[in-house]
């Protein structure tokens, strides 16, 4: 699997959470990088795109930046299907927010439909940790995400921590999974033997 070349291939990433907690803000400086206070609450939700280099390949990311409140939750099923890697976003100063990601990790598999639910990739941003009115501690974060089997990164858009790191981190699980299920999902390979009189297909 990891010798697969699928330079070319767009992996679509999916970014979840509540209002408020800077989805919009991670995705800008992770694209544009760049930051601004100046932000308007999602309304349905928002594309962008960036090509990444990863493993010497070279993949273009379509990231979803999808709204919080529950007035466009029903725009879940189109948006989170054919996904290969959901970032789930909280923010370190909302213990609300912390305690809504299990709702929406449920409602994204529920209503995405992944293949294979137990082992699909989740990545967790612990987001707003320039601020100091923490609710939610670096350890009750870590347990949660090993709990449910995700990559937990403590980052801030707006003093620029680890955006990066974590989005490159969300390329590489959802690299992995395109690759699993290009294997999963190819039934056959053609194979052309050009010999000096004739032509033979092998499947």
């Amino acid at each position: 699997m990891e010798n697969i070349k699928v330079t070319g291939a767009t992996l679509k990433i999916v970014l979840i959470g509540n209002s408020g907690v800077g989805k919009s803000s991670l995705i800008n400086r992770f694209v544009y990088h760049r930051f601004t206070n100046m932000y308007r609450s999602t309304i349905g939700s928002d594309l962008l795109f960036k090509t990444v280099h990863l493993e010497d390949q070279s993949v273009t990311l379509q990231m979803w930046d999808t709204a919080g409140m529950e007035r466009f939750q029903s725009l879940g099923p189109p948006l989170y299907r054919g996904a290969h890697c959901c970032i789930l976003v909280f923010d370190v100063t909302s213990g609300v927010s912390f305690s809504a990601l299990d709702g929406w990790r449920k409602e994204f598999l529920i209503q995405g439909e992944p293949e294979n639910p137990s082992d699909f990739p989740f990545i967790v941003l612990g987001n707003k940790t320039d601020m100091r009115d923490r609710e939610v501690s670096r350890g009750k974060a870590f347990q949660w995400c090993e709990e449910i089997g995700g990559d937990y990164f403590e980052v801030s858009a707006k003093a620029d921590v680890d955006v990066e790191k974590s989005f490159l981190r969300a390329a590489q699980r959802g690299l992995q999974q395109y690759k699993k299920h290009t294997l999963e999902n190819t039934g056959h390979f053609q194979i052309t033997c050009k010999q000096p009189s004739e032509t033979c297909n092998t499947c």
